[in-house]
């Protein structure tokens, strides 16, 4: 299933909840809908379901407008934040009871969700009633009642908020290869990144109910459009600070922080002379251990293989990724450089990418 939106937007009221979105979703890609809580991606998730109908613009299903075709005309599996599980029924009760809805004879539904409880792992689970499941078996429940009825597209709104960090992340391979397997065009809402980085094919990321970028995941971390882009996708996130940029002796050379960083030339000649610009570098490309410039070591927070670690450099904090063999801790006096190959740089004005634009 192809689905476009057209200048879709949503009001309530006075206020704007998604405004002019155009978008497109190829039949079998995996798009996630990614921005902070209020950004506009649930209620463009429901005017697809059809539970919202939008206040202008048109939504398109392989070439057909559906704007007044009702939710259950529209072949689309839904799946919640909250699992929405019949407490009295089984598993596989809850699984085919839309199937029930239309009817279908009880051997038929039975065989169906056997298929279906087969197909998420929890085959063997068919007898037993919620309560007695755990959250990732629940979710597991919520996602086969959603393709019992099989759908030409699946919907999630947060679907894994519910559950442990862990189980987060099996759950996301598990969506992920169901998805794959089955070929079926697929809408994921969640606010939060690593989800939407390694479950997406293409990430819609929203910022206060407009769309502000729209592209795959390497394309979003490497060559964000925007500075909200660029803070938002990635973990940890990209250091962002005023700088201005020189060119000097053939180089180019960031005044920022305090301190001079030379940059490539390729980066560097966009941003020169424009004044004070945004300069954007990631954790992982300030290097502690060895380099010209020297900050104090203000906070340690351990995460296993590395170090995530604030340098104040006087007249800001660089957040870097250190090796732990450093041994570093709140009040070390670091030397490190910078890797400015992956420089970002925005307009202060407009905050729009100064390099890809």
């Amino acid at each position: 299933m192809e689905i476009e939106l057209r200048g879709v937007t949503k009001r309530w009221g006075e206020a704007v909840a998604v405004e002019r979105l155009d978008l497109d979703i190829a039949d079998g890609e995996f798009v996630a809908f990614l921005g902070p809580s209020g950004c506009g991606k649930t209620t463009t998730l429901m005017m697809i379901a059809g539970i919202y109908q939008p206040t202008s613009g048109e939504i398109v299903f392989d070439g057909e407008v559906v704007n007044d075709l009702a939710p259950r005309d529209r072949r689309v599996g839904m799946v919640f934040q909250s699992y929405a599980l019949y407490p009295h029924m089984t598993v596989a009760e809850n699984i085919s009871y839309s199937l029930k809805l239309q009817r279908v004879d009880k051997a038929t539904r039975r065989r169906r969700a056997q298929e279906i409880a087969d197909l998420m792992g929890i085959g063997h689970l068919l007898d037993r009633r919620p309560a007695e499941l755990s959250g990732g078996q629940q979710q597991r429940v919520a996602v086969g009642r959603a393709l019992v009825k099989e759908p030409n597209v699946l919907l999630f709104d947060e679907p894994l908020s519910n559950l442990d960090a862990r189980l987060r992340l099996t759950m996301r391979s598990e969506i992920k290869r169901m998805q794959t397997e089955l070929g079926i065009t697929s809408i994921y809402v969640t606010h939060d990144q690593v989800e939407a980085t390694t479950m997406a094919d293409r990430i819609a990321v929203m910022r206060e109910g407009r769309l502000e970028a729209y592209a795959t995941p390497d394309e979003l971390y490497q060559r964000p459009k925007t500075r909200f882009v660029a803070g938002f996708v990635g973990n940890p996130p990209m250091n962002l600070f005023d700088a201005e940029v020189l060119q000097r002796d053939g180089q180019y050379v960031a005044h920022a922080l305090g301190i001079e960083i030379v940059v490539p030339a390729e980066r560097g000649r966009h941003a020169a002379g424009r004044g004070t610009v945004t300069m954007g570098v990631r954790p992982e490309h300030v290097l502690p251990g060895t380099g010209r410039h020297r900050g104090e070591v203000v906070i340690v927070e351990p995460l296993g293989r590395e170090d995530l670690i604030d340098i104040d450099v006087g007249a800001g904090v660089l957040r870097a990724l250190a090796d732990k063999t450093l041994g570093l801790r709140p009040g070390d006096v670091v030397a490190f450089d910078v890797d400015t190959s992956e420089v970002q740089f925005f307009a202060s004005e407009t905050e729009r990418s100064l390099l890809w634009d």
